[in-house]
């Protein structure tokens, strides 16, 4: 019940047709969050895979991401409103504000923009199958990242002043195990152990956006897990481009020779 409700809530996909789920069962939904990225991250790669078929990878790409915000239901107007409470806030209740403000502002549009321009930036001139790769596997591990800010902080504002109306629990050591393999298992699966290491960068991405909260806000909101996710997973391409081309440069490349191909 608690995964249903998870694809339900972090998805656009009509799951609620299938059973109508207790409210309780939402606000144990964040360990399941990596699992959800299976299933944004497969339906991206296939558009992606689809696309540039018969379009340029570039073009395919673009596509993939468009089909991304259709299918989360645009997770990116978090990272706006993120942009625009702690780069025009200065206190707690300030900041908390202007996040809860549905109105953008010129924070959240530069934001937005430079998110965009790194996100098509950073993979357009990959091979396919690496761009495939990393983002199956940065989705679901940038979420287990993302998701344990409710491990480490408390909520910032009051309950019913949520603009989701849900307060997550936090996990248990099985969800955590959960949440760890759901997000750890593509990059087994998938991914070539000289990558292993760029998942220290949505880690250290975490650290920093932890840090950012718990001095701004003494906790988190529904728009800072959202940010959180998204700007980790942007790490996680830059990681995975900045270690390709040294590896290119510096070291012995033919272990990416198959997504060179």
């Amino acid at each position: 019940m608690k995964v249903l409700a998870a694809f339900i809530f972090f998805t656009r996909l009509p799951f609620w047709r299938i059973k109508e789920v207790p409210a309780k069962y939402f606000k144990r939904i964040v360990p399941y969050w990596p699992l959800a990225g299976w299933l944004t991250g497969s339906i991206t790669v296939g558009v992606l895979w689809i696309a540039a078929q018969i379009l340029p990878i570039s073009i395919a790409w673009v596509l993939a991401i468009l089909s991304r915000l259709l299918i989360t239901g645009c997770l990116h107007e978090g990272l706006a409103d993120f942009f625009d409470g702690f780069g025009g806030g200065t206190t707690k209740e300030r900041t908390l504000a202007i996040m809860k403000d549905s109105q953008i502002g010129s924070y959240g549009v530069i934001g937005l923009i430079v998110y965009f321009l790194l996100l098509f930036l950073l993979l357009e001139n990959l091979p396919l199958k690496l761009i495939c790769v990393l983002v199956i596997c940065g989705d679901c591990w940038s979420k287990f990242c993302a998701s344990q800010i409710i491990n480490y902080l408390p909520y910032a504002r009051k309950e019913e002043e949520s603009k989701a109306k849900n307060v997550y629990d936090r996990m248990t050591w099985q969800e955590l195990l959960t949440g760890f393999i759901c997000g750890f298992l593509p990059i087994i699966l998938f991914l070539p152990i000289d990558f292993w290491p760029v998942m220290i960068c949505p880690i250290l991405t975490f650290t920093l956006l932890y840090r950012l909260m718990k001095r701004r806000l003494q906790g988190y909101t529904g728009d800072c897990c959202g940010a959180t996710f998204l700007l980790c997973e942007l790490s996680f391409y830059l990681g995975a481009l900045i270690l390709l081309y040294a590896h290119i440069k510096y070291g012995n490349p033919n272990f990416i020779n198959v997504y060179l191909k």
